[in-house]
Parts: C-alpha cells; structure tokens; sequence
C-alpha cells in the first residue's frame, strides 16, 4: 500500500472504520489512535503510526487465545482458561489452591 508520508483525517477514518464525527472528535480532543497533525483548519495523520497500529491490530488478531469448542453456553474449566491465557497474571488468580 503505496501511501503519502499524511493522509487526510477523512482516509484515516476509513481505514480505521470510524465515522466522520467520531474521528474529528477524537482528532479535537487529541485521542485519536495514532499521531495526528493539526495544519491550520487541517488534520493530517502520519501514515508512519497509521500502519503501525494496524500492524498492531493485526498481530493482535493472529496471537489472540483461541478457546476449545465447546457447547453454545459451556464454561472453561479453569484449566482451560489457563491454557488459553496469554498473559499469566489471570492466570495465577485461577489457580487451585
């Protein structure tokens, strides 16, 4: 994907899925996800930390814990849930004492 060093906060948007009044909220307020520049009455979003983010959330969606099938309603048991953890600190609060 070939894009300019900034985009428009309008490409910024749809790429990341948001509405037109969510992100310029966000870019007003200084929340947006990733850095965005103000030039006059412009926002400008560096392209640099746009693809970084999806990067993350793409990273994100390949390493996240995939459950056991299991029945529609059915509780993990708590080995389950260990073994599905990906950061061990929920996973000392589950342990059996």
């Amino acid at each position: 994907m070939a894009l300019p060093p900034t985009v428009s906060l309008r490409t910024a948007n749809r790429i990341l899925s948001l509405g037109r009044s969510t992100g310029y909220g966000l870019a007003k307020r200084g929340e947006y996800p990733c850095k965005v520049l103000k030039l006059g009455n412009a926002y400008r979003v560096v392209t640099a930390g746009l693809q970084r983010l999806l990067t993350l959330d793409e990273a994100a969606e390949e390493h996240a814990p995939t459950t056991p099938s299991q029945g529609h309603g059915s509780i993990p048991t708590q080995e389950e849930a260990r073994a599905d953890c990906c950061c061990h600190c929920r996973c000392r609060s589950l342990q059996v004492s």
